[in-house]
């Protein structure tokens, strides 16, 4: 079974010999996170892909091996927000960057 939680976001870290499409090389940015659109698996494959709308607004099928969760925001629309750096406002169960929650540019 596979559920894809509401509001997932991801980021981009992509691994220099993983499977194509390569995602900086497809129109995302490692600035950003992208919410996931849904998720696809071959029943004959252990891999998944993520369905992820790039910044030129196109749907691509991403490889979960070149993706990082970055938060769960199911109020949050958004298709890509910027990232932040860690700051010092504590420790967190994960060490991937926090969303920016500044709206982005129209």
């Amino acid at each position: 079974m596979i559920y894809l939680q509401d509001g997932l976001y991801v980021r981009v870290q992509e691994l220099p010999q993983g499977p194509a499409p390569l995602p900086l090389k497809s129109g995302f940015d490692a600035a950003k996170a992208y919410r996931a659109l849904g998720i696809y698996t071959a029943s004959e494959s252990s891999e998944c892909f993520f369905v992820l709308s790039n910044d030129r607004d196109e749907v691509w099928f991403i490889s979960n091996r070149h993706l990082r969760t970055v938060a769960l925001t199911p109020d949050d629309k958004r298709l890509g927000r910027p990232l932040e750096r860690l700051d010092a406002a504590g420790p967190r169960r994960s060490m991937a960057p926090r969303i920016d929650e500044r709206p982005l540019a129209q």
